[in-house]
């Protein structure tokens, strides 16, 4: 006799596992759902609230913890860990659905969230025109920078033509799509006027639309280098700022149709609550999108490594990458060379390749859809390797 444990993330695989033992089709539909384990955090609820949620989750046997002074009225609001199996979920859920004070609408974020965590099916992402098939495989966005003084290689395509040489390179070493940005983001860097950063790319961008057969993106926070880059046949928009630095932005990138990347960042590092101070802001950046009419399809999130975060925050983002799933959203993960690796193991910028290669094949592995790297050639081969053992052949995460 031996006993082993069994990985079960979803529902499908826990069907796959029951079906192995010889279970009929009957019971591998009522065990599924008992076979699956979720642990939801439920923000700000009243005592009332969290009474009732608790009692509801409790009568189905489940658990859910909640703030001590609950019970006696001590406290105004309470967060609410809820722990339980998806059949227990779906009976919260129905009961929620019956309830006052709000829980009917609590109920519909709960189920939302658990279909998130079940998977999505691949898609096409159309880049105006040109489309990249979302969820099969992990794309590489390449970093092609165009100023003088970007904290990897600030100065070395500032020639449209050397710069276009560069990104034709990235495209022949397996890049899906190319990233120029015109105003480094490293910290203590100085602003770019808006002039002086369409003087960088606007040459740039003219040629290099025509040269390679992927999607160009532009990395900006400005709505006007945004329009220029979009009229002249750019294909999306990768803001820094997550469309709060600039009013205009989520206007245009819906007036060209354009995907966009919704980048999580701030200014300092004070943190309440580190991923839900994250999470928060990426979707509230995600309903202004909506609202501007952004189709939700065609947005992405990036959690923002090394903007905002001291190292041991950056770490713990990439620890619980797996968290930012809950949004719905596929995610674009940009770690390359950046000063988190170069603190945690003590290299300067051009020793930092094998750091990069972790933190993507670990990203990978969390549930990032896209990274954006400075050495495409062997973060292709990372990736690969890690979609092999990561994705078998099942789309989505």
């Amino acid at each position: 006799m031996r006993v082993r444990h069994l990985k079960i993330n979803d529902k499908r695989s826990a069907l796959e596992a029951i079906r192995e033992v010889g279970a009929d089709a009957t019971g591998c539909a009522i065990m599924g759902p008992k076979a699956v384990h979720r642990v939801l955090k439920v923000y700000g609820l009243t005592p009332r609230q969290a009474n009732i949620l608790k009692q509801e989750m409790l009568a189905r046997g489940g658990e859910a913890a909640v703030a001590r002074g609950v019970a006696d009225g001590s406290v105004d609001r309470t967060d609410v860990l809820l722990m339980g199996t998806l059949r227990q979920f779906s009976g919260l859920i129905a009961k929620l659905r019956m309830q006052p004070f709000g829980l009917k609408a609590l109920a519909g974020e709960i189920e939302k969230v658990l279909e998130v965590l079940e998977g999505r099916q691949a898609y096409d992402l159309d880049c105006r025109g040109k489309h990249l098939r979302l969820g099969e495989r992990t794309l590489i966005m390449g970093i092609l920078n165009v100023t003088p003084d970007s904290f990897s290689d600030g100065g070395r395509f500032l020639e449209p033509a050397a710069a276009v040489e560069h990104a034709c390179r990235m495209v022949e070493e397996g890049a899906d799509i190319i990233d120029v940005g015109g105003e480094s983001t490293r910290p203590g860097h100085t602003p770019v006027p808006l002039d002086e950063e369409l003087r960088r790319v606007v040459p740039v961008l003219e040629r290099l639309v025509e040269a390679v057969n992927v999607p160009v993106s532009i990395d900006t926070y400005k709505a006007e280098v945004a329009r220029q880059a979009l009229e002249i046949g750019v294909h999306m928009v990768n803001d820094q700022w997550a469309l709060r630095a600039d009013p205009e932005m989520a206007a245009t990138v819906a007036r060209y149709g354009a995907p966009v990347v919704l980048m999580h960042n701030r200014r300092d590092t004070e943190y309440r609550d580190l991923m839900h101070d994250v999470i928060t802001y990426l979707n509230e950046s995600v309903t202004m999108a909506l609202e501007a009419g952004i189709p939700r399809e065609k947005i992405i999130v990036d959690p923002g490594i090394g903007f905002g975060k001291t190292v041991e925050q950056n770490l713990e983002v990439l620890h619980r990458l797996s968290e930012l799933r809950s949004l719905g959203q596929p995610i674009l993960l940009g770690t390359s060379r950046k000063s988190v690796i170069g603190k945690t193991l003590d290299l300067p910028v051009d020793e930092r390749v094998e750091g990069t290669a972790a933190t993507v094949a670990l990203g990978i592995a969390a549930g990032a859809d896209i990274v954006r790297v400075h050495d495409v050639r062997q973060m292709v081969r990372v990736a690969r390797m890690a979609d092999a053992v990561v994705r078998r052949g099942t789309g989505w995460f």
